[in-house]
């Protein structure tokens, strides 16, 4: 980043590079940058043990090529595939489930990782869950934010810890932040959490830097 920049949301750019198709160079160059910094991360000690998770759009994942760029970049960077994971939501798993089926056991088998991102959120998804391999279900933040507040979002956030578990995925609650939504999703099974509770997005150089302190 450059001095004195800021950092720009992902939906202040994301619905204007799907518009205009700069989805797809965008998305091949966050990839290649993740499979850098993985590398980066596997020469030290102290980060050797990361995994990076980066989103991929339903236009970028159902692209004829796409298998083919995922396992060129792993290799060129020579990373172990376990390190990368991408995250997709309900929608680009449904779009072509048959195509999403063939894409994600192909990834799978060489060592990717998934994650379903916003979980709840989209169309019903119950019945891919037993044909996928995802490795983790990320809650949706509109659920967790309303914790304490809405009684049925907190039957909701229980019920997809609940089939998780059940499932033997790992389970990620999205934008937590205040500790009685940490507390709650703790008590209840979801010890993973990620939000402004814990930190705002930073450059990987604070990131790095906060894992020292620690």
């Amino acid at each position: 980043m450059r001095p004195g920049s800021t950092l720009v949301p992902p939906n202040a750019f994301i619905p204007l590079a799907e518009e205009t198709g700069l989805i797809l160079p965008i998305g091949q160059w966050v990839l290649e940058m993740a499979c850098a910094q993985i590398k980066k991360w596997e020469d030290s000690e102290a980060t050797r043990h990361l995994q990076l998770a980066i989103n991929v759009s339903a236009r970028r994942f159902h692209q004829p090529d796409f298998v083919e760029q995922v396992l060129a970049a792993v290799r060129n960077a020579a990373i172990d595939p376990n390190k990368l994971k991408l995250e997709l939501t309900e929608s680009v798993v449904l779009k072509d489930a048959d195509d999403t089926i063939r894409i994600m056991n192909e990834l799978d088998a060489f060592g990717i990782h998934f994650s379903m991102d916003d979980f709840g959120t989209g169309y019903s998804s119950l019945a891919y869950l037993t044909q996928l391999p995802f490795k983790q279900l990320k809650i949706a933040q509109s659920f967790v934010r309303n914790l304490g507040v809405r009684p049925a979002d907190a039957v909701i956030v229980q019920t997809i810890i609940a089939m998780a578990n059940t499932l033997e995925m790992a389970v990620i609650a999205e934008g937590v932040e205040t500790e009685e939504q940490r507390a709650f999703l703790e008590q209840h099974g979801c010890p993973l959490c990620q939000g402004y509770l814990f930190g705002k997005p930073v450059p990987v150089e604070e990131f790095e830097a906060l894992l020292k302190q620690d």
